[in-house]
């Protein structure tokens, strides 16, 4: 099976090609810095041109639904579902925060985060599995600092917002806090690719993800 990934959700924007035999064919991951629509499509050509690869062969169309960039989610999205249908291929959409979290191959907890601006992060928190990860709770939109006083174990921490709050993190729960080299804040289509091999979605119904406000937040706010 060829995979086409696509994730526009963050400022790096990431295309791969990956066979569910032989592994990646092609990927290009770019720190964009003007809107995804002015490059995605050249990306999409120059991938498919590099490796020789005719959009009637592939067979599934993979995409990262967010959460993250409104603008870059509703770009990425909007450009699977066009490919699934043009070609009437399958589709899958994943979690950005599911990808990232994926992205750390260990044993311990993870939390994947995504910068929300002024110390505010989307962002899951996942325990091993077996061979996966799974979500603990819900997906959020959070204060960090809320975030933070529910850790009370060693915790790996992955994402943009692993990065940018990397200080404030160390300086709030010191030694249980875990990071990942910086390669791996950043999400990467051809997992994207893989995680979308048994997973198929319904190209009419599948929508992008934007994480809603915390339990907390909504309950003191109905107040």
């Amino acid at each position: 099976m060829l995979i086409l990934a696509i994730d526009t959700s963050t400022n790096i924007g990431t295309l791969a090609l990956y066979s569910s035999e032989t592994g990646v064919v092609g990927e290009i991951t770019l720190n964009v810095k003007q809107n995804h629509s002015a490059i995605t499509m050249t990306t999409l050509d120059t991938l498919l041109n590099l490796t020789g690869v005719d959009k009637k062969e592939i067979d599934k169309i993979a995409v990262s639904i967010g959460p993250g960039s409104f603008t870059g989610i509703r770009i990425g999205v909007g450009l699977a579902k066009g490919l699934a249908y043009a070609l009437k291929k399958p589709m899958a959409g994943i979690n950005e925060l599911d990808l990232l979290a994926h992205m750390y191959t260990g044993d311990k907890k993870v939390v994947a985060m995504l910068d929300a601006r002024k110390e505010r992060v989307f962002c899951g928190v996942y325990r091993r599995e077996n061979d996966t990860f799974v979500l603990e709770g819900e997906y959020m939109a959070e204060e960090l600092e809320n975030i933070l006083e529910n850790i009370t174990e060693e915790t790996v921490f992955v994402g943009d917002g692993a990065f940018i709050y990397k200080e404030i993190i160390k300086n709030k729960i010191g030694n249980e806090a875990i990071f990942v080299p910086n390669s791996l804040n950043i999400s990467r289509a051809s997992m994207l690719a893989e995680m979308a091999i048994n997973k198929e979605d319904n190209l009419f119904t599948l929508e992008p993800y934007y994480v809603t406000k915390s339990q907390a937040e909504r309950e003191k706010e109905s107040k």
